[in-house]
């Protein structure tokens, strides 16, 4: 379909005689502008909320795809030297661009999250952690295995599979429910929108009438119907759109302790999208509303 810029310069400069059909105010002019404003509101923090999680699960992803952790369990006295083979197998294992094991008080700081800071790890038979960095490549998970259980019993690797999978999943999910809500905002502004302008035309069917009796064709009365609604819903959608930004631009920034909540909201780019929501909104308008008028219209016949 060729794009008119005509027709669209004539939906936003309208006509002075045929706007007089639509109340300027009234119920159905604030609950248009309400629904507008409220749906555009939830609409920017449910595209906040989806772009969030999406970034979260890039990070922890990224992050848990490029580390490896080898957990040794092993008595006392055996502790050290198994550590120091299993350091051995990861330097002389293909793929693998580093390993450390952790200190006393890097395990501490793992566990104090879950049993507080004043966990007595000297004194509990904590297992000994090393970190494996992968390089581009990675390295044979499988193959590595075997050679840890030739060599350190006590050793057991995790690739951290069973974690990225479920973050994967989690983000996808969280994507299609943000586009399902997206939708459902969207089918709400149009179902009120429509309720809005079949009322406006139940209120001025005498006007309408007398249009008629004048020469004027449906096409001209719903044209007055459509451009009023769809610059309220515009309108509405940008007040709701600034009030939803700024609400998110005042929620705290990304902060580990803070974890998932703080990270909430646009970085860069994404602030574009807040451009995007009013003329959706619009659109949403002008599509209910130009069929609302034109099967009144026809009812009216």
């Amino acid at each position: 379909m060729k794009f008119d810029v005509s027709k669209v310069a004539e939906l936003i400069a309208g006509d002075t005689q045929a706007d007089r059909v639509v109340p300027p105010t009234g119920y159905t002019a604030s609950l248009t502008l309400f629904s507008a404003a409220a749906m555009a509101f939830l609409a920017v923090f449910t595209v906040a909320l989806s772009m969030a999680t999406g970034r979260l699960a890039d990070r922890w992803g990224s992050e848990l795809a490029q580390s490896s952790t080898i957990r040794i369990s092993a008595p006392e006295g055996q502790m050290q030297a198994q550590t120091a083979a299993a350091l051995r197998v990861l330097d002389t294992t293909s793929g693998v661009a580093s390993a450390r094991a952790l200190d006393e008080a890097e395990q501490r700081a793992l566990l104090e999250p879950w049993f507080g800071p004043d966990l007595p790890v000297e004194t509990l038979p904590i297992p000994q952690l090393i970190e494996v960095i992968e390089d581009g490549d990675g390295f044979d998970a499988e193959g590595l295995r075997l050679r840890l259980a030739a060599e350190v019993p006590g050793a057991v690797l995790d690739d951290h599979t069973r974690w990225r999978r479920p973050l994967v999943d989690a983000a996808s999910r969280l994507r299609t429910l943000g586009l399902v809500s997206l939708i459902l905002i969207a089918g709400t502004t149009a179902a009120m929108i429509t309720l809005a302008a079949n009322a406006a035309l139940a209120a001025n069917t005498q006007v309408i009438s007398v249009l008629r009796l004048v020469g004027a064709q449906d096409s001209y009365i719903a044209r007055a119907f459509v451009r009023r609604f769809t610059l309220r819903a515009l309108f509405g959608a940008a007040v709701g759109v600034l009030l939803g930004g700024l609400a998110v631009f005042l929620l705290p920034a990304a902060q580990e302790e803070g974890g998932f909540l703080t990270g909430l909201g646009f970085h860069g780019w994404q602030w574009i999208w807040l451009i995007v929501i009013p003329p959706l909104a619009a659109a949403v308008s002008f599509v209910a509303t130009r069929t609302a008028a034109r099967k009144t219209l026809k009812d009216l016949s």
